[in-house]
C-alpha cells in the first residue's frame, strides 16, 4: 500500500531494503545476549518487511521495466505495426471480441507488456486460439478514465492487471503469423476445446455447456447477461467462479481417491506430491485466473498439512498462502477477489465453530444443512462489509442459495468430472450425461426463481470505505466477546457500534450543498441538480433515474435520485444562471446575466454572436452533439478567449454552490 501511496522511486526502495536488513543483522548480534532494548531489533526487522513490501512491488511494475512497449510508442505517427501473441480469451461486449495480448514487438523493436485488443464483431468472427501470434498496423491507445464522477473506472480494474493500453481492430486487419512457441495456457485452452467438442456430442443446450464451463473448467465468457444475473442476485455467483470452495472439495474427493497410495513406502508423501501436482494441473486446465491460483495456493499448503500429520493453525496456513501469492503478484491485495475470499474463509473458520454450538441435531440430513447454513452465514460477516463497498447490494436469501445447493456441490462437481471423463474417453449420450444435464437446468431454474424474488434482493445500498474498516473492527469485537466474555470487548463492541452509528450521520453531513452536474453520455443530454440529498434529472431519455450514470452517483454519494423530467431552457443557481441551447438553437433571454451556456443536441448557431451578446464565463458542450459542430464551437471559443468544456474530454462538469 505505501508503494502505491507514496510512488517511491525503485533505486530508493532498494537502498531502503538493503539498508534495512543491515541495520536488522547488527541489532540481532547487539541484542542477541542482552535483552534490555530487544523492542528496538523488532522494529528493524517489522521495517526491513515494508522495504521489502515495496521494492517487491516496484520490481512487479511493469510500465518501470525499460523493455516495456509503451517506451517504444512513436507518438509521432498514429499508427505502430504491433506484433501480439493471444493471451487470455475475455467475456465479449455488445461491440467487439476481447483478449488479453503480450506485445512481442512494436515496430521492429523487441518489447514485453500486456494489452487489451478489441476485436470488432462480424458474422465472420470466430475465437482466435490463445498463443496464436499476430501482426497489426493500428493506435495503440492509453485506456482512459471514467469521464462521470463515482462510476466504475474500467482503468483502474485494468491497472491492477497491469494493462494500460488498448488495441481496436478488426478481424480482417490482423494478419496471423507462424508460431511454433507454445505456453502452457495454450496447451490447457486446447485442452478445453477438445472438452467441449466431446460434450457436444452429448447434446446439451447453450446455457447448460456455458454453466458446466463456468463450474468445473473456469470459463465464464459464454454464460448469458440473463443467467450470470440470476446466479448473482440469488448471492450464488461464486459458485460459477471456479475458487476455494472447488478446489476444497477436489482435494477431498482426490484425498479419498488416493488414500490407498498411503499403504506402500513413503506413501504419504507420495500421495501429497501427485497431490499438490493434480490441484497445479487443474488450476491451469480451469483457465489460471487470479481466484484459482489464490485457492490452489492456499489449498497446497492445507494439503501438505493434512498429509504430514503435522500440528497446524488454519490461521497460519492463510497467512503463509497470503504472504507467498504477495511475493508473486503483490498487485493481487487490491484484487475484489482477493480480499472476498481470504475474508471468507477467516470469517469461517472464526465464526463457523461459534455458530454451530449453538444447536446439535440428532439426524445426519439435519446436521449436513445445519453446517452448511452456519459455514454461509459464517462467510458472510467476513464479506458483507466489502460486498456493500463494491457492490452496494445485498442478496438477503443468500442462504436459501447456499442451503440447497452446497451440500449437493461436491456431487455436482464430481459428476461433472465423470461426464467429462465419460466424454474424452468416448463413451456416449447416456443416463448419468442426461442426469447431469437435468441438474444443471434444475440449479438455472431455482436460481431464477430466487432472482425474481426481488422484494429480498436489497438494492443501492450507500458504504463508504470508513463504514467498512469501523465494520470490521465491530466484527472482530463481536468474536472476542464471544471468545472472551469481558467488560473490555463488551464495550470496545458498544462503541464500534455507537462510531458505525456515526459514519452515517457524517455521510449525511457531507451530503449537503448543492450542485450542478451535466454527465457525460454519447447522445443523450443527462443533467442533475442536487439539493442535500436530493437529486433532481433532467433529461431527453425517460426514466434516466434509473441509468447506470445516475445510480452510480446517487449511491456513491447517499443521494436520493427524483423521478427524471425534461429539460428545461434555463436553470438557475442562488445568482448564477445556466442557458440550455439545444437544437432549435434559441435562446431569447432578456435582463439576466447568463454565467454559462450548455450547448447540446447539435444547435445550428452563430457561437460568436451568441457570446457578444450574452458574454457568458464559460461554454459547455455534451455528449448530445456531432463533434465536427464541438471542433468548430472549440476554436470559436479559442479565438475569443472563453472557457470551452467538452464533457467527452475533460469529463462531467461540476458547479458546486
Amino acid at each position: 500500500m505505501l508503494a502505491k501511496l507514496c510512488n517511491i522511486n525503485l533505486f530508493y526502495s532498494l537502498f531502503f531494503s538493503v539498508g534495512s536488513s543491515l541495520l536488522s543483522i547488527v541489532l540481532y548480534f547487539i541484542f542477541k545476549k542482552k535483552k534490555s532494548a530487544i523492542h528496538l531489533f523488532g522494529i528493524s526487522v517489522f521495517l526491513t518487511f515494508i522495504a521489502y513490501g515495496i521494492f517487491i512491488t516496484n520490481i512487479n511494475e511493469d510500465l518501470q521495466k525499460t523493455n516495456h512497449f509503451s517506451h517504444a510508442i512513436d507518438k509521432d505517427h498514429a499508427s505502430q505495426t504491433i506484433t501480439f501473441r493471444i493471451r487470455e480469451r475475455l467475456k465479449p461486449n455488445a461491440f467487439s471480441q476481447r483478449y488479453y495480448v503480450d506485445i512481442l514487438k512494436l515496430n521492429t523493436k523487441k518489447v514485453k507488456g500486456k494489452a487489451l485488443i478489441n476485436i470488432r464483431k462480424d458474422s465472420l468472427n470466430r475465437p482466435i486460439p490463445i498463443d496464436a501470434v499476430y501482426l497489426s498496423k493500428t493506435n495503440i491507445i492509453a485506456i482512459k478514465a471514467p469521464l462521470n464522477p463515482d462510476q466504475f473506472s474500467y482503468k483502474a480494474y485494468l491497472e491492477k492487471q497491469q494493462i494500460y493500453y488498448q488495441i481496436y481492430t478488426n478481424q480482417h486487419d490482423i494478419l496471423e503469423l507462424k508460431s511454433e512457441i507454445s505456453t502452457a495456457f495454450g496447451y490447457a485452452a486446447r485442452f478445453r476445446n477438445y472438452i467441449n467438442k466431446k460434450l457436444s456430442e452429448y447434446e446439451y443446450s447453450d446455457d447448460q455447456l456455458s454453466i458446466i464451463n463456468a463450474l468445473i473448467l473456469g470459463q465464464r465468457q459464454n454464460i448469458t447477461k440473463e443467467v450470470y444475473d440470476n446466479y448473482t442476485n440469488a448471492g450464488a455467483i461464486h459458485i460459477l467462479a471456479v475458487s476455494g470452495l472447488h478446489i476444497g472439495i477436489i482435494l477431498l474427493l482426490l484425498n479419498v481417491v488416493l488414500k490407498p497410495i498411503e499403504r506402500i513406502k513413503n506413501g504419504k508423501l507420495i500421495k501429497t506430491i501427485i497431490l499438490v501436482i493434480l490441484l497445479w494441473t487443474y488450476a491451469l486446465i480451469a483457465g489460471g485466473s487470479a481466484s484459482i491460483i489464490r485457492a490452489t495456493t492456499m489449498f497446497s499448503i492445507v494439503a501438505i498439512g493434512l498429509n504430514l500429520k503435522r500440528p497446524t493453525n488454519i490461521y497460519n496456513t492463510l497467512a503463509i498462502s497470503v504472504f507467498v501469492l504477495l511475493l508473486i503478484k503483490p498487485n493481487f491485495l487490491f484484487d475484489v477477489g482477493f480480499q472476498l475470499s481470504y475474508a471468507a474463509v477467516i470469517s469461517i473458520v472464526s465464526f463457523q465453530p461459534i455458530l454451530e454450538r449453538f444447536w446439535s441435531p440428532k439426524y445426519k440430513l439435519t446436521k449436513l444443512l445445519w453446517q452448511t447454513l452456519t459455514v454461509t452465514v459464517s462467510a458472510q460477516f467476513g464479506i458483507i462489509p466489502i460486498s456493500l463497498y463494491y457492490f452496494h447490494q445485498f442478496p438477503s436469501l443468500f442462504w436459501l442459495s447456499n442451503l440447497i445447493v452446497i451440500p449437493f456441490l461436491s456431487l455436482i462437481l464430481g459428476l461433472g468430472l465423470v461426464v467429462i471423463t465419460c466424454a474424452l474417453l468416448g463413451v456416449p449420450k447416456s443416463f448419468v450425461s442426461e442426469i447431469f444435464g437435468t441438474i444443471i437446468n434444475w440449479m438455472n431454474q431455482f436460481f431464477a426463481w430466487i432472482s425474481n424474488q426481488e422484494d429480498f434482493l436489497i438494492l443501492d445500498i450507500p458504504f463508504t470505505l470508513l463504514q467498512v474498516i469501523v465494520s470490521y473492527a465491530l466484527i472482530f469485537s463481536v468474536y472476542q466477546l464471544f471468545i472472551q466474555k469481558n467488560y473490555t470487548w463488551s464495550r470496545l463492541t458498544l462503541v464500534s457500534i455507537i462510531v458505525l452509528q456515526l459514519t452515517y450521520l457524517l455521510n449525511q453531513y457531507y451530503t449537503n450543498g448543492d450542485s450542478f452536474l451535466v454527465f457525460h453520455k454519447n447522445r443523450t443530454t443527462l443533467i442533475a441538480k442536487k439539493h442535500n440529498n436530493q437529486l433532481a434529472i433532467y433529461s431527453t431519455l425517460k426514466n434516466a433515474e434509473t441509468n447506470t450514470i445516475i445510480r452510480s452517483y446517487a449511491v456513491k454519494n447517499a443521494l436520493q435520485p427524483i423521478a427524471s423530467k425534461p429539460v428545461n431552457a434555463l436553470y438557475k443557481l442562488k445568482d448564477k444562471h445556466i442557458l440550455i441551447v439545444d437544437s432549435l438553437g434559441v435562446y431569447n433571454v432578456k435582463n439576466i446575466k447568463i454565467e454559462y451556456v450548455l450547448l447540446t443536441q447539435s444547435p445550428k448557431l452563430n457561437l460568436e454572436r451568441l457570446i457578444d451578446s450574452l458574454k457568458p464565463k464559460a461554454i459547455i458542450a455534451d455528449g448530445n452533439n456531432y463533434k465536427s459542430y464541438i471542433t468548430r464551437w472549440h476554436q470559436t471559443c479559442k479565438k475569443q478567449e472563453l472557457p470551452f468544456y467538452q464533457t467527452g474530454k475533460t469529463g462531467a462538469f461540476i458547479i458546486r454552490y
